[in-house]
């Protein structure tokens, strides 16, 4: 059973959401319910940028490190967050080809990597000619990533999974290597993080959210 970080009493309609699917007799319907929610909170961030990060940091907060998180998932790219007029740009892009399929976790060795369709790696060779991809299942894995539990780089008072990339060598340095996710589990199966850009001072922003169905 998943424990909750959240009081017993709802304080606010999102709480009282996930205390709800959290509740369900089914946890397969509420894996995938909070899934639809995901997708719908990524719709809404098109009209509301502000409204929907508001109601996605609430969400994140509300979860807790994903428990045996192991093997391959689905993922989604929620919504971008870098800025308002960059963000309708990389949602276009994204919507147009999106090459990102998920992650791959190996829990006992606290490692992982992305799946990426197969289609990936020609661009990739455009964008890091000295980067090879590898095999996942007649898709393609890349950008390898360490993970952990530990208090979250823009939510120190929440416990995350960590994921990554910068103590991994081979990974691109320039655009891949300054990417930290953080990653919670709302409901077993359904989980939500957030991507975080390191600046050259250490500090992290964010700049989007993903979602990762297991």
């Amino acid at each position: 059973m998943t424990t909750t970080t959240a009081s017993t009493v709802p304080t606010s309609s999102i709480e009282e959401r996930v205390n709800e699917l959290r509740a369900l007799d089914d946890p397969a319907a509420a894996r995938d319910q909070a899934w639809v929610w995901f997708e719908q909170l990524g719709r809404e961030a098109r009209r509301d940028r502000a409204g929907a990060s508001a109601k996605l940091d609430e969400l994140f907060r509300l979860g807790v490190p994903p428990a045996d998180l192991d093997g391959r998932t689905e993922g989604i790219f929620v919504t971008p967050l870098i800025a308002p007029r960059v963000d309708p740009v990389v949602r276009a892009v994204s919507s147009a080809w999106m090459p990102w399929l998920g992650k791959r976790f190996d829990a006992a060795a606290s490692r992982g990597d992305n799946v990426l369709r197969a289609s990936a790696r020609l661009p990739s060779k455009l964008l890091w000619p000295l980067y090879s991809m590898g095999d996942a299942e007649g898709d393609a894995s890349a950008f390898e990533f360490e993970t952990g539990v530990e208090p979250g780089r823009v939510d120190p008072d929440r416990q995350v999974l960590k994921i990554d990339y910068s103590a991994i060598g081979r990974n691109p340095r320039l655009t891949i290597r300054p990417i930290r996710d953080e990653l919670v589990e709302v409901v077993p199966g359904a989980n939500l993080g957030k991507i975080l850009l390191r600046s050259r001072s250490g500090e992290h922003r964010l700049i989007g959210y993903f979602a990762l169905k297991s």
